[in-house]
């Protein structure tokens, strides 16, 4: 009985079949005017049947079966293309043609575009390649796979029901960080660009020495004179290793939506490529999220584990629907950060008023770390700009959408006249914009 059941679940008549039986109805029918008709339309009728039987024994015969595996990634990078691949041996001795149907995560619907049918040889393996570009972090569950078959008499189709399910979890951008890494790596060796030992009081030690002319007199090491009857004094060089937090502001203006990806989203993707290329510059790197209230806090470390730590801590982040708390952010990084450090802070400023309400805050954090303000520019206004007006209202809407980005440009203004770094970038640009500071930030030794 159970393989009965099974055999009317995976047995499907085809179009061709509904063709044909549509054509031997008509001739049925015309047999009432022209009687020789109906002899040939029982003929026809004869002979689909047979071919349905034969078709039938040929697809569900017991020995002749389809196999079928699907291979991905156990995580997903965010808003990247993500190869996954489906496997199919074809254990028939004959071609068969093939529908494939792949069960994905409802999320991720609108990322893929159909499979298309194809068909496979006889005793022969097929390998079908699709991307998938997530725009959301978390887990999401794959389900079976389904391939609908048909011989090459194609009256029949057999379909196939393989146990593919797979839970993968999507994480922030970690293909754009690969990418990405080799920036810092060109950038170590640049033609025509020389090492310079800068000597000073940095908290970094280099050697004890004999004392020179022109030396320092207050770097005299008097232990070490004493022991070598000699004056002796301490050297310094610039600290290498410095300290790189990256701010995010999760609050509601965050959540914003730009080709399929909340800004916050950006942020993420930018602050993990950000911190992998510091540390490969030997810098330690931290991580800092708020909102309302403070969220989570990444003490700065180039520990080998570091990038797992963020990775994970990044992949957690969440929008809130609350107005970001500065002075909360304020209070944290005097509390938590001692050492004078690179700040980058990812947030979103939509009018001037919302700028000066926080300028108090940042002004404070800038007179004792180095912070780069990072926001966004509105793609969407600048989409409105370019299309021609057609009408009164349009010349309306165009005019207070190039308003709204000369207040961008006026905030970006406000905030370097008040001593602060700042970056105006679109979201596309916005990995590339904020590497690039962060290089020549390093470059002119800034921090």
């Amino acid at each position: 009985m159970n393989k009965l059941n099974t055999f009317y679940k995976s047995f499907y008549l085809t179009k061709l079949f509904y063709i044909i039986g549509a054509a031997i109805c008509l001739v049925f029918a015309l047999s009432f005017v022209i009687a020789p008709l109906f002899i040939l339309a029982k003929v026809f009728l004869i002979a689909i049947i047979v071919v349905v039987i034969l078709d039938s024994i040929l697809l569900f015969s017991k020995r002749q079966k389809l196999m079928a595996a699907r291979f991905c990634n156990d995580r997903f990078s965010n808003g990247d293309n993500n190869e996954v691949k489906i496997v199919i041996q074809n254990n028939y001795s004959f071609s068969i043609s093939l529908k494939v149907i792949d069960e994905l995560p409802a999320i991720f619907f609108n990322s893929v575009k159909p499979l298309k049918p194809l068909a496979i040889k006889g005793n022969d393996k097929l390998t079908i390649s699709y991307f998938i570009k997530p725009s959301t972090r978390g887990k999401f569950n794959f389900g079976n796979t389904l391939i609908f078959a048909t011989s090459p008499l194609k009256l029949v189709e057999r379909r196939f029901n393989f146990q593919t399910t797979q839970e993968v979890s999507v994480y922030p951008s970690y293909i754009q960080m690969q990418k990405f890494s080799l920036s810092a790596v060109s950038s170590l060796h640049q033609t025509g660009s020389k090492q310079v030992r800068k000597l000073g009081n940095s908290v970094e030690f280099e050697q004890i020495k004999e004392y020179v002319q022109g030396d320092d007199y207050r770097t005299i090491n008097w232990k070490a004179t004493a022991r070598k009857s000699q004056l002796m004094v301490n050297t310094y060089v610039d600290e290498k290793s410095q300290q790189v937090f990256c701010v995010i502001d999760k609050s509601r203006s965050m959540k914003m939506p730009f080709d399929g990806l909340t800004l916050l989203d950006y942020a993420i993707n930018s602050s993990l490529a950000l911190s992998n290329i510091a540390i490969q510059k030997q810098d330690k790197v931290g991580l800092i999220s708020f909102a309302e209230k403070m969220d989570s806090f990444v003490a700065a470390d180039r520990k080998p584990m570091q990038m797992e730590a963020l990775m994970q801590d990044l992949y957690k982040q969440e929008t809130q629907f609350k107005d970001a708390n500065f002075e909360a952010l304020y209070a944290q990084v005097r509390n938590k950060i001692k050492q004078r450090s690179l700040l980058i802070l990812y947030t979103n400023f939509e009018s001037e008023y919302s700028l000066k309400r926080q300028l108090p805050y940042l002004k404070q954090i800038a007179h004792y770390h180095l912070l780069l303000v990072v926001f966004f520019e509105n793609t969407e206004i600048r989409k409105l700009l370019e299309k021609d007006a057609e009408n009164t209202e349009e010349i309306y809407i165009q005019t207070i959408a190039d308003k709204f980005l000369y207040e961008k440009k006026l905030m970006l203004k406000e905030l370097r006249h008040n001593g602060i770094t700042a970056i105006l970038t679109t979201p596309a640009q916005l990995t590339v914009s904020t590497i690039n500071k962060y290089l020549e930030i390093k470059n002119r030794q800034a921090l």
